[in-house]
């Protein structure tokens, strides 16, 4: 994806408009910020000790998906994709040997949670409600908490991407 093919948020509409705009905007930002790299680059990690990296936090934002919209909007019974309660950092420490199949499946599993989310989210109303955790969350919470926990990741990726190759960029 080049950077110039991302959503643009729209300057002015609905709360429903603005927020899903946005969030597309950070999906392809992510996107965008891992193109063209090679399963290597993709899974070297940040600085130790951290085992964050672009394959990782790809992953990561597959599950986080998943767990907003398909379990916790929807209410789907659902494993997390990369993670158990035994290794529940899965997702940012399991990519040490993964192949350009494994990014791939990554990639398609990451597009495949955007799109059942998209479609989930347009059939509910913003304040439809839910409960998780003992805690009651609405879609308007939910969408606004992605658009953060991806401008947050996506500020790691911008600072992985320039040091695998010098690429910056917004």
């Amino acid at each position: 994806m080049k950077e110039e093919e991302r959503t643009e948020p729209p300057l002015v509409g609905d709360d429903r408009e603005l927020l899903t705009k946005f969030l597309d905007f950070h999906r392809d930002t992510l996107e965008w910020k891992c193109s063209g790299l090679t399963p290597e680059q993709l899974r070297e990690r940040a600085v130790p000790p951290s085992s964050m990296s672009l394959l990782g936090i790809v992953r990561h934002l597959a599950d986080v998906e998943r767990g907003w919209f398909r379990r916790g909007v929807n209410g789907e019974d659902l494993a997390g994709i990369y993670w158990t309660e035994a290794d529940p950092d899965g997702d940012f420490d399991n990519v040490d040997n993964a192949t350009r199949a494994d990014v791939d499946d990554a990639f398609a599993t990451w597009r495949t949670e955007v799109q059942r989310a998209r479609e989930i989210t347009a059939a509910k109303s913003l304040d439809d409600t839910f409960v998780r955790r003992g805690k009651e969350f609405s879609l308007r919470w939910v969408l606004v908490h992605l658009v953060e926990e991806y401008a947050r990741h996506n500020g790691h990726a911008d600072l992985l991407r320039e040091r695998l190759d010098g690429e910056t960029g917004e």
